[in-house]
């Protein structure tokens, strides 16, 4: 099994994987809406709207596990992220990035190490996975600001 075939349910609850992603670099976030790191979004947002054209997806999994930081309903979180930052990116359902009932899919994320060598849970709201058309993964931290050059460096790359 890849990390495509993994079955996760889309925002709505509606049964998904990301297989449509698959062959196309993506980029997977736990999200949050209380946040102080919530800002990321509008960040996020930008990157999708300047290389969704070209075959990019950022993909985000909202979590409560931080310090409540993601309370609302999906109903809540979807008109959140879209009047307030105007997100247009895929969201799927509410996961336990870490612990007893953590998601399969961050299951298999958090086996990969960020470029300073960390693996293991995830450590806060928008910790990042860029997952490259080829399957590889790169692991990149919660305060890392989606318009990093460091960030945009890997997409780019992963785009080429």
């Amino acid at each position: 099994m890849t990390l495509y075939d993994i079955p996760v349910h889309t925002l709505s609850g509606d049964a998904s994987s990301l297989e449509a992603f698959q062959g196309k670099p993506v980029l997977v976030v736990n999200v949050a809406s209380n946040c102080g790191l919530t800002p990321q979004y509008e960040g996020l947002e930008a990157l999708q709207q300047t290389y969704g054209d070209r075959g990019f997806s950022v993909v985000g999994f909202p979590c409560n596990q931080f310090m409540g930081q993601e309370p609302g309903t999906a109903e809540e979180i979807q008109t959140f992220c879209s009047t307030t930052y105007g997100v247009t990116f895929p969201l799927f359902e509410k996961i336990d990035v870490n612990g007893e009932n953590q998601h399969p899919l961050y299951a298999e994320l958090n086996a990969f190490a960020d470029a300073e060598g960390y693996s293991g849970e995830i450590r806060w709201n928008f910790e990042k996975f860029l997952i490259a058309p080829d399957g590889s993964v790169q692991r990149f931290a919660p305060t890392l600001n989606p318009e990093d050059p460091i960030l945009t460096a890997a997409i780019e790359a992963a785009l080429s």
